[in-house]
């Protein structure tokens, strides 16, 4: 893969976004699979450049050597060997520096193809919409060695223009990953469980176990917090103090995925959608999903 200066195209090429199809438009990029997934075996090939940009799509990364320091939500981040770090989609990131030595691995894909890899698997979703509030987390050498293992077989499945079945491999591949990394997540929140919390901690994770179970009919924040026991304006301060996110915004993570999922990988209407999923009527459910994804159902469906 051809690096081009970083400094130079950044200067050629403002970009408003860190996407597959803007990241195409200046490197020289040679494992992907259309607007959808690129793969990255060079750190600082990857196109996260000094100013701010918005995620927009599903970006995670390996630290192999040396250190990298940005920052995400304006919060300074920093990593280092064997450190896993994950962006999520609509996340700021910038200031972004990497050490001479620093080298890693990272893929970077459309929040379209990630959700379509975690169809039906809601427990790893959560796990890594939970990466918006923890979004380094440090591997063992075993762990560390079966991502890159994972790279090496996504990237061998990518590369293999002629096989009839690449993206389905490709998603089959990178589901398997996500599980073996999101468990990461899992052993962290197990581990935590046993270690001294903050109140506010406890009840951010308390919401989102609530969330995960109820938010396909329930997305009161009020509801919410009657459940935990506090006042909706406690639980805003203490969610967004821990995730930089408020409930709402948890709450529509949830319920936006879920719209999309149904809308790409399933037959249902979109009034049996919107039954389903307890609005109030298709076209309430038409102007929640164009407000938070800037199209209407039916031209997501469709595009």
């Amino acid at each position: 893969m051809q690096h081009k200066n970083a400094r130079y195209m950044g200067k050629k090429h403002r970009l408003e976004e860190v996407s597959v199809e803007q990241s195409k438009t200046i490197y020289d990029v040679q494992s992907c699979i259309g607007n959808d997934l690129v793969l990255f075996d060079r750190f600082e090939d990857v196109p996260i450049l000094g100013e701010a940009h918005r995620m927009n799509g599903v970006f995670v990364a390996l630290c192999l050597d040396g250190t990298a320091s940005y920052t995400v939500d304006d919060q300074v981040r920093a990593i280092q060997k064997n450190d896993i770090l994950i962006i999520s989609k609509g996340q700021m990131i910038g200031n972004y520096h990497l050490s001479p030595d620093c080298r890693g691995l990272a893929y970077l894909c459309s929040y379209r193809f990630f959700q379509e890899v975690i169809f039906n698997a809601q427990e790893i979703s959560m796990l890594f919409f939970l990466s918006l509030a923890r979004p380094i987390y440090n591997l063992d050498n075993e762990t560390a060695r079966l991502f890159v293992d994972y790279f090496q077989m996504v990237k061998q499945r990518v590369d293999d223009k002629n096989h009839q079945f690449r993206s389905d491999v490709v998603k089959s591949l990178i589901k398997s990953f996500i599980y073996d990394m999101g468990n990461v997540v899992w052993r962290y929140r197990q581990n935590s469980t046993h270690q001294r919390k903050s109140r506010a901690e406890t009840v951010f994770f308390d919401f989102i176990d609530l969330v995960e179970k109820n938010f396909l009919h329930e997305r009161r924040v009020s509801w919410y917090g009657k459940q935990l026991g506090i006042s909706p304006k406690h639980l805003l301060e203490m969610v967004k103090f821990v995730s930089l996110r408020t409930p709402n915004e948890w709450i529509d993570n949830y319920v936006v995925a879920e719209l999309r999922v149904q809308l790409s990988s399933t037959a249902k209407s979109i009034k049996q959608i919107a039954d389903d999923m307890h609005f109030s009527s298709q076209s309430f459910l038409g102007k929640y999903f164009k407000e938070h994804v800037g199209i209407s159902p039916t031209d997501y469906r469709n595009r």
